[in-house]
């Protein structure tokens, strides 16, 4: 019998059946890359594109093709562009697909800390219902209409669900004091954080840095003084620190469930272009054969195109429909700066190093 959560996503389906039985896309050299024969319809309707193993050339995938490739790897990186419905949408189909091919998977989730495991479990186990799982659980706001199908598809089907990510006061400490800071963590926190923590290197770190330069200055230039070199790095060791978290929580979920694979949900910054939790889960274990979904989100629905690079980013790539701006010239943006603001202060760290001046109150 369905659930009220499998009716709700009813018209979701529908809409992508409409969209997948339209004419599959063909792939055409433009220019310096590459563009889809149809353009996008609306955000349910996307495209697989991976570069095919004998002509070296992009090809599209339909859905049963995808499957049939990716079940052949242990664990399957589903890089995401956080809320957006046509990849939530793939998601929750390519999950289905792949349980149909081998009922041994475990879905692993950024979108849910490592404290709060107690309580995934309990709800898996039917002991608590879907309002501790949000509220005690901490799901994201977005939990009802991006991760619930995943979830309960996984719940009625006896599957393991990961809560792999690092607690967020705990990120907030590492980018505040930096690793250092751990010390003070009690066992139990500490035991929410990777054990064996690997500092940023090579084209991750130049990926993460870059990224930095281009929020803090928006071209400008960022500061190279001391004092903002060490913020960088301590950022950037908070961001590895989630990427060692995640990697370890698969790791651990395989040891514990033998034979089995996963598929892991993350922000595609994480594992794109198979850097961060990705290299860190290799680290962990060469011997995973790993595979990577690398969201792309097209500059024109109507003409979807993306460059030979993008195929680097994963094992297959999905060219998903743009995202509306956030703003436009000349918004007032102050509310929305106040409210992450908020956001922040409510997941800052509780601990500082001994001797540290308490802040001024006001």
């Amino acid at each position: 019998m369905f659930t009220k959560s499998w009716l709700i996503s009813l018209p979701m389906l529908a809409l992508a059946s409409s969209a997948m039985a339209q004419t599959a896309p063909i792939v055409k050299p433009v220019g310096g890359g590459y563009q889809l024969s149809r353009g996008l319809e609306d955000f349910y309707d996307t495209a697989f594109v991976m570069k095919d193993a004998k002509t070296g050339k992009p090809r599209v995938v339909s859905l049963a093709e995808a499957a049939a490739l990716l079940s052949g790897y242990d664990v399957v990186f589903f890089g995401e562009s956080h809320r957006h419905p046509g990849v939530h949408l793939r998601q929750q189909e390519l999950f289905r697909a792949l349980v149909a091919k081998n009922p041994r998977y475990i879905l692993s989730l950024e979108q849910f800390e490592r404290d709060t495991q107690p309580v995934v479990d309990a709800y898996l186990a039917g002991k608590v219902g879907e309002n501790a799982l949000k509220e005690k659980g901490r799901a994201w706001d977005n939990y009802p209409t991006s991760y619930r199908p995943l979830v309960e598809f996984a719940r009625t089907h006896g599957l393991p669900v990961v809560a792999a990510e690092a607690p967020t006061w705990a990120i907030s400490c590492i980018g505040q004091w930096g690793p250092e800071i751990l010390s003070q963590f009690t066992p139990e926190e500490r035991g929410w954080i990777a054990r064996d923590l690997t500092p940023g290197t090579g084209a991750y770190r130049a990926k993460y840095m870059r990224f930095q330069s281009g929020a803090a200055a928006h071209g400008g230039g960022a500061s190279q003084s001391p004092e903002a070199l060490l913020k960088a790095e301590r950022s950037l060791a908070g961001q590895t620190a989630r990427d060692d978290t995640m990697a370890e929580s698969i790791f651990l979920a395989l040891k514990a469930h033998p034979g089995s694979k996963v598929l892991h949900l993350n922000g595609n910054f994480h594992s794109a272009a198979f850097l961060g939790t990705v290299e860190r889960l290799k680290l962990r274990d060469p011997a995973l054969k790993i595979a990577v979904i690398d969201p792309l989100e097209v500059e024109d629905a109507k003409a979807p195109s993306f460059k030979a690079a993008d195929l680097e980013n994963g094992t297959l790539i999905q060219l998903i429909y743009p995202n509306p701006p956030a703003f436009v010239d000349g918004e007032d943006t102050s509310e929305w700066v106040r409210g992450l603001m908020a956001k922040r202060k409510a997941g800052a760290c509780k601990y500082a190093p001994p001797g540290t001046p308490e802040p001024a109150k006001p």
